[in-house]
């Protein structure tokens, strides 16, 4: 009889790992179901004690070797979770069941990859888990915030209610991102066509016409030698500067991925002028509009919290809702410990403050989200439109710097050849 090393989710969502002698999968499978653990991965051991790691749920065949390499240049979007979802909700909405809602929905899946794991979550909710937890299994992709939800959903028989939540909430956010996505992308594009045409200028055309400069045996002004100069840079140690490069980068990196290192830069993010705003009023407006639809989906407060907590992408931000989490616990508001970090405006504290007293928390928290977003739009629109003058005048500049450096040698030149 084989043995069979397994990891599953217990009924909290933790996760479990064992060891268990059954004579099949299914077997298997129905003895943890028994334990109210839902299996994710299993390793069976065969007779020369190798192993080998099979996804539960999965259809392929022993002996498979078929790998799908167009999966590995696709990557599931936001946009494709949120459609995903509507489509669900509107099936269940109509008295679709569950299952037969899957599966409808992932034949309409464009995604190959996002197809094949609504496929897995069907396969799992059929053989009898829990729609949440069969989303758990892939964590990754949706998310703490998209199964906790539909977790409260199931409890509370509101399910086609929540994922129409969800794809709200998952549709606002995609928008939030491409507002600023597509605003920095012009400005970007500019600044690596502006570089690149000056790098390759300082390395191909300017030692060409300062080389012929050279051979006539003239004083060069001081900004021709300057100009010299960087170009001889450019041409020899380009190597070096990349090198340079990337190492700063890879240094940079690692500092931050740090614990002291991240904590230092997200407090410094948040201290920049004009850049430190729009960072904090992204996390505040992912803050509210996460919470509200947590708390309108029955989520309790206290695993609400703990959820938005990576949300906010910020951790300074972060361990003020974790202190505000703990002293909730302890009977406080919300809006004490948020306005004892002075980290969060005092219009956000003061809105939560009579939200909370009104009962109106998740009502508040919307508004909250909504004008928060109005502001980062706007504020958005207005740093593109400052961006674009100043790259013109920096290409100016540069451009100014490269004609001067090369036309008064020549002007120098024809004024000699007049003496």
């Amino acid at each position: 009889m084989p043995v069979f090393e397994y990891i599953g989710k217990d009924s909290a969502g933790k996760t479990v790992k064992g060891n268990m002698d059954v004579d099949s999968v299914r077997s298997l499978k129905n003895a943890l179901r028994r334990d109210r653990i839902f299996l994710t991965e299993y390793h069976e051991t065969t007779v020369k004690g190798g192993k080998a790691k099979v996804k539960a749920g999965s259809q392929q065949k022993q002996g498979s070797r078929d790998v799908d390499f167009g999966e590995w240049f696709t990557r599931i979007s936001p946009q494709d979770i949120s459609e995903m979802t509507r489509q669900m909700a509107t099936l269940l909405k109509a008295g679709v069941p569950l299952v037969d809602g899957l599966a409808a929905t992932t034949e309409q899946i464009e995604n190959p990859k996002l197809k094949r794991v609504l496929a897995q979550v069907r396969t799992d909710v059929n053989e009898g888990a829990a729609f949440w937890r069969a989303l758990a299994v892939h964590e990754k992709i949706f998310g703490n915030t998209y199964f906790n939800m539909v977790r409260a959903g199931e409890s509370s028989g509101n399910l086609d209610v929540v994922l129409l939540r969800l794809a709200d909430f998952t549709e606002s956010q995609v928008r939030l991102r491409n507002k600023i996505i597509g605003a920095m992308t012009y400005p970007v594009i500019m600044m690596c066509i502006a570089t690149g045409i000056v790098s390759a200028m300082m390395i191909f055309v300017v030692p060409t016409i300062t080389g012929m400069f050279a051979d006539l045996g003239t004083e060069m002004p001081l900004i021709t030698r300057i100009l010299i100069f960087i170009s001889d840079m450019f041409g020899r140690f380009w190597w070096l500067g990349v090198l340079g490069m990337v190492g700063a980068v890879t240094g940079f990196q690692r500092w931050k991925n740090s614990e002291a290192g991240a904590d230092r830069w997200d407090y410094f993010l948040l201290k920049v002028p004009v850049l430190g705003d729009l960072i904090r009023k992204i996390a505040i407006s992912r803050f509210s509009r996460t919470l509200s639809t947590l708390l309108s989906s029955g989520v309790p407060l206290l695993t609400a919290m703990e959820i938005v907590e990576n949300v906010v992408a910020n951790r300074v931000l972060a361990k003020v809702i974790a202190e505000a989490r703990a002293a909730i616990r302890e009977g406080d508001s919300i809006s004490g410990p948020l306005k004892r970090s002075q980290q969060f405006p005092p219009m956000v504290v003061h809105m939560v403050a009579i939200g909370e007293r009104s009962g109106e928390l998740e009502n508040m928290l919307k508004n909250i989200s909504e004008s928060y977003e109005n502001q980062v739009d706007t504020k958005v629109n207005a740093l593109t439109s400052l961006l674009e003058p100043i790259m013109i005048v920096g290409m100016g500049v540069m451009v100014g710097f490269l004609v001067a450096a090369i036309l008064l040698p020549m002007m120098q030149l024809a004024k000699s050849m007049r003496g």
